[in-house]
C-alpha cells in the first residue's frame, strides 16, 4: 500500500509539474502576443500624433495653397473652383423651393417655404435616401434616374401647406459634393468622383444636365436654379496608404480619407487586422470579417468610442455582430476604445487645422482693432452631429489653435441641413421669377 501511495504521489507531482510548465509557457506566449499588439498600437498612436506645431503647419500650407489656387487655374494642390454664386439671398424671397443635397452614400431632398423678412423659413420637410452600393459604381443614367425617381416620390407628397404659385415651375437648388468645374450658376462638369463613387461615363459631363434629363425621364417638372459645390496631409504609414491604394480614387482626396466619416471606421478595422495577423490579438485564427473593407462603419466606431458601461458591453456587441469576434475580454475592449480615440482625435484635430487655414485666408484668425462682429462657423454632416467625441475634440483643438481671446470671437454652430437649406435659398435668389411675391 505504501509503495503504491508513494508511486501515486510521484506520478501526481510529475503531472502537476508538467501542467505548470505548460501554463507558464502559455502565459509567456500570451504575454508576448499582448506585448506585440500593444507595440502595434503604440506605433500607430505615435504616427497619428498631431502636436500643435504640426497643425499650424497644416493650416499655413492650406492658406498658401488657397492663395495659389485663386491666383491661377491649376496652380494649387487644393481644388479652388469658382462657385458662380454672384448674389446671395436678401431675405425678401417668398415661395416654395426644393433642394437636393448629394454628399455621399445618402442624399437628402428638401422643400422649403420662404416667407420673406417677416417669415423667413416658414416650413420645411425632408426625406433621406440611401444610395444602393451598386449604383455608386454604375452608369450616370442609372444613378440619376434613381435620384430623380426618389425626387418624384417626394414631390408627390407635397401637401396644401406648401403652396406653389399658379404658372410657376418648381425650382431646385442642387448641392453636389464632388469636384465640379462650374461654368455658370446652374451648370458644371464633373471632374472626378470620391467617397466611394466611380461612374466613368459621368466624368466630364454637366451634372445639372444629367439630373435634368433624368427628371424629364421620370416626369418631374423642375428646373435646377443653382448648383452648389461644397468641395473645397499627412499619412500615418501602413494603414492610410493602404486605404488610399485600395480606394476607387487612389492618390486623390487624401485629407478627406483621414478626417471623414466615410473612412474613419475602416482605419480602425485595418489596425485591428494587423494586430490580429501579427499578434494573434483575437486568437490563433484571424477573424474573416476583419478582412472586409468598410465593414466597420464610423457610426459603429462612434458607438464603441462612446461606450460608458462598466464592462464595455456595446464594444463587445459590436465586435460580435459586425466582425464575428466573440468572447472579447474587458482588456481587449479597452484597447478597441483607445484605438477609436486615436483615429477620431487625429481626424478631429486635422479638421480643426483645416478650419484654421480658412480663417487665416479670410483674415479672421486675429482680432482687428474696433472689430466687434463675430465669425460663425456652420458645421453640417452626421460626423459632427452624432460623433460627440469627434466634435468636442475639433472645437477644443480649434480654440487651442486660435488662443483664448480670438476663440471668444468665433462661434461654431451645428447647421442641420445647412447645405440643403442653403441650396434652396440660393435657388430662390437665382429664381427665374425675379419679382418678389406678395405674402
Amino acid at each position: 500500500m505504501g509503495k503504491v501511495a508513494v508511486g501515486a504521489t510521484v506520478i501526481c507531482a510529475a503531472t502537476i509539474c508538467a501542467a505548470a510548465a505548460l501554463i507558464v509557457r502559455h502565459r509567456m506566449k500570451s504575454s508576448g502576443k499582448w506585448a506585440k499588439a500593444m507595440a502595434i498600437l503604440k506605433e500607430f498612436e505615435d504616427k497619428c500624433s498631431t502636436p500643435i506645431s504640426k497643425l499650424r503647419q497644416v493650416a499655413d500650407a492650406m492658406t498658401v495653397e488657397m492663395h495659389a489656387g485663386l491666383a491661377s487655374e491649376g496652380g494649387s494642390k487644393l481644388k479652388m473652383l469658382i462657385s458662380y454664386v454672384d448674389n446671395l439671398p436678401t431675405g425678401d424671397e417668398h415661395g416654395l423651393f426644393y433642394a437636393l443635397d448629394l454628399g455621399g452614400t445618402n442624399f437628402r431632398v428638401l422643400r422649403v417655404l420662404l416667407g420673406g423678412k417677416e417669415g423667413r423659413v416658414l416650413k420645411q420637410e425632408f426625406t433621406e435616401v440611401s444610395i444602393p452600393p451598386n449604383l455608386m459604381v454604375s452608369t450616370s443614367n442609372e444613378l440619376f434616374d434613381f435620384i430623380a425617381a426618389e425626387l418624384a416620390k417626394f414631390v408627390a407628397t407635397e401637401g396644401e401647406d406648401f403652396h406653389l404659385s399658379p404658372g410657376r415651375q418648381r425650382e431646385l437648388g442642387f448641392t453636389f459634393s464632388f469636384p465640379v468645374k462650374q461654368t455658370s450658376i446652374n451648370s458644371g462638369n464633373i471632374i472626378t468622383w470620391s467617397k466611394g463613387f466611380s461612374i466613368a461615363d459621368a466624368v466630364g459631363q454637366d451634372v445639372v444636365s444629367e439630373l435634368t434629363k433624368a427628371m424629364e425621364r421620370k416626369g418631374v417638372d423642375m428646373r435646377v436654379a443653382a448648383l452648389v459645390n461644397d468641395t473645397i496631409g499627412t499619412l500615418a504609414g501602413e494603414y492610410d496608404q493602404a486605404l488610399d491604394n485600395e480606394s476607387l480614387n487612389p492618390g486623390d482626396h487624401i485629407f478627406e480619407k483621414i478626417i471623414s466619416g466615410m473612412y474613419l471606421g475602416d482605419i480602425v478595422r485595418r489596425v485591428l487586422l494587423r494586430m490580429a495577423e501579427e499578434a494573434a490579438f483575437f486568437g490563433d485564427t484571424v477573424p474573416p470579417k476583419l478582412r472586409i473593407p468598410l465593414v466597420l462603419r464610423t457610426p459603429d466606431m462612434s458607438a464603441m468610442h462612446h461606450d460608458t458601461s462598466p464592462d464595455l458591453r456595446v464594444v463587445g456587441t459590436k465586435m460580435k455582430d459586425i466582425l464575428g469576434i466573440t468572447n472579447t475580454s474587458l482588456k481587449t475592449r479597452k484597447v478597441v476604445v483607445e484605438l477609436c480615440n486615436i483615429v477620431a482625435s487625429r481626424g478631429a484635430r486635422l479638421s480643426a487645422a483645416g478650419i484654421l487655414g480658412i480663417l487665416k485666408k479670410l483674415g479672421k484668425d486675429t482680432i482687428k482693432e474696433g472689430e466687434k462682429q463675430k465669425t460663425v462657423i456652420a458645421m453640417d454632416g452626421g460626423l459632427y452631429e452624432h460623433y460627440t467625441e469627434f466634435s468636442k475634440c475639433l472645437e477644443g483643438t480649434l480654440n487651442e489653435l486660435l488662443g483664448e481671446e480670438v476663440a471668444k470671437n468665433i462661434d461654431i454652430i451645428h447647421a442641420n441641413d445647412g447645405s440643403g437649406v442653403g441650396a434652396a435659398l440660393l435657388a430662390a435668389s437665382h429664381s427665374q421669377y425675379p419679382e418678389v411675391e406678395e405674402s
